[in-house]
């Protein structure tokens, strides 16, 4: 099971769901990518998996694919 840089498995991504995914089947990477804010953004603090970064979650993981309160959940950080 591929794992996105958003944390979540790419073959239930809605982005990879509908086929619009801009990896195609590699799935979700960290790296300068401009349709995904969260692969741009692990990128440039240098992780590869987005839960990875100290600032997790942020304003950037609000965006998703994924929850912001499952971001929460799993980073100890509930409200």
């Amino acid at each position: 099971m591929k794992i996105g840089v958003c944390g979540i498995a790419c073959e239930v991504c809605p982005r990879m769901v509908k086929g619009i995914c801009p990896n195609g089947e590699a799935g979700c990477r960290a790296k300068e990518n401009r349709m995904c804010g969260i692969a741009t953004c692990a990128f440039r603090k240098g992780v590869d998996l987005c839960f990875q970064c100290l600032e997790f979650p942020c304003e950037t993981t609000k965006q998703g694919p994924i929850s912001y309160g499952y971001c929460q959940f799993i980073s100890g950080r509930e409200l």
